[in-house]
């Protein structure tokens, strides 16, 4: 009997994909960040599209990387392939921890909107993390107990998550209550090298936003005619995703106005109640509290068996094996992601530390994985004329992607150099207990 081909993904398969990894909870927050940051909204917008080509070199970057270097279960296994084992475990582990702070961010910012309805006066910074941190300890608990949320309850949680996003590109469209006088540019005596800061600035909370393309690395071997449908699918998806988050940007400048943008809380909140008055706010704000929830339950699924793979793979100690077989729970490597998350969150309490922090190692993480492509390259020559995909204009998307991370690291570490420096120490930190541990390893050998 001959044995069933593994199902293949078409263009239209892998085109929403890419959609879905992309789009997640930091549109509803990161538009405000971003505005903060740049100088006009000329800069801010510029942000928004560049933050998206890089999210296509990136995207096509991993794509082949994939389809060079098949893998399955994430793409920190490539780091082990192509690294001395002291870098590939620090700099998995330091993924580890900005995927962490990324929950922690998405959390905080479910908190601001519903702490909205909690409360008549805005809470405190610490009263909206603890909020966070109820949300974090509620879906470990879940989690704990082995109760899953059903795909289901999940794909209805996603329509929701998407129907909020194509209400506020609707703001455009319709007229709305209250709509914010137009904008007046700032016409300050700015210098060529303001702009460049403004701009590096802008784009740390555009990076967060764009995030999750990197993940078309384990699609490399799966896709139909992977040599026209990779790049096809990856370019249509980021194209749509450019305009979707252009067009939601617009309409917070829109209806909320660049400099009010700048310094609002709840933006997509605010809309809600510009177009349908106080109760569509209300309703907005808890609707897009339970997406984050919903997005808060994933990542607390999915992180904690990448470090069961990592220990398996003897990447990370054997603890994080262990697994209760009848709830079918990793218990130490979800009660650590838990802790991690709560952590982060006690020790950057706002939304903007988190998003610094979380930025700084990712761009260490994407700068040293993306690198892996001249090395898979040279590896792997006799696959050139093969059906495998090879990206075009090599080598310059991928220096593009890894250059636009190192500027992103550099505007961090000028900007807010002790968190730069905390993310450092966590990396050095990580690096020293891989040669302490391995010290161990040996002399007890």
């Amino acid at each position: 009997m001959t044995p069933s081909k593994k199902p293949q993904l078409n263009l239209f398969d892998l085109t929403m994909i890419v959609i879905g990894l992309v789009i997640g909870m930091g549109i509803f927050r990161t538009a405000s960040d971003s505005a903060r940051a740049a100088i006009t909204p000329n800069v801010f917008f510029i942000s928004w599209i560049v933050g998206g080509f890089i999210a296509l070199c990136g995207a096509l970057t991993y794509a082949e990387i994939g389809s060079r270097y098949p893998i399955t279960g994430g793409y920190y296994k490539i780091f082990a392939t192509c690294y001395h084992p002291s870098i590939a475990f620090a700099v998995n582990c330091i993924i580890l921890i900005s995927n962490a702070a990324s929950l922690s961010g998405v959390a905080l910012i479910g908190s601001e909107y519903i702490s909205q309805i909690i409360f008549s006066v805005p809470p405190t910074d610490f009263v909206k993390a603890l909020i966070a941190m109820v949300a974090i300890a509620m879906f470990y608990g879940i989690n704990l107990l082995g109760l899953r949320m059903s795909s289901t309850a999940q794909n209805i949680l996603m329509l929701i998550k998407i129907s909020m996003i194509l209400l506020i590109v609707s703001a455009i469209f319709f007229p709305v209550k209250n709509i914010a006088p137009a904008v007046t540019i700032p016409t300050g005596d700015f210098k060529f090298i303001d702009y460049v800061k403004s701009f590096g600035l802008a784009l740390i909370a555009v990076s967060f936003t764009y995030g999750g393309y990197q993940q078309t690395i384990n699609f490399g071997d799966e896709v139909k005619h992977p040599q026209k449908n990779l790049p096809k699918g990856i370019f249509i998806g980021i194209m749509v995703i450019i305009l979707l988050y252009l067009s939601v940007s617009y309409a917070y400048y829109r209806v909320i106005g660049f400099e009010e943008l700048k310094n609002a809380k709840g933006i997509a909140a605010i809309v809600a109640e510009r177009m349908f008055g106080p109760t569509g706010r209300y309703a907005f704000s808890i609707l897009l509290f339970i997406a984050v929830l919903a997005y808060v339950n994933v990542l607390l699924l999915s992180n904690p068996r990448v470090m069961y793979a990592m220990s398996q793979d003897g990447i990370l100690p054997k603890a994080f094996g262990k697994k209760d077989e009848k709830r079918d729970v990793l218990t130490v490597s979800l009660t650590v992601y838990a802790l991690i998350s709560v952590v982060v969150l006690f020790f950057a309490d706002t939304f903007d530390k988190i998003l610094s922090f979380t930025i700084f190692l990712d761009s260490i993480g994407m700068a040293f994985s993306a690198a892996t492509i001249f090395i898979i390259r040279k590896r792997t020559q006799h696959l050139d004329k093969s059906q495998i995909y090879s990206m075009r204009f090599f080598p310059v998307m991928p220096i593009i992607f890894i250059a636009a991370y190192i500027f992103v690291a550099i505007n961090i570490a000028m900007d807010k150099p002790e968190t730069a420096l905390t993310a450092t120490a966590v990396l050095a930190g990580f690096l020293l207990l891989f040669f302490l541990t391995r010290k161990k390893r040996n002399s007890h050998a």
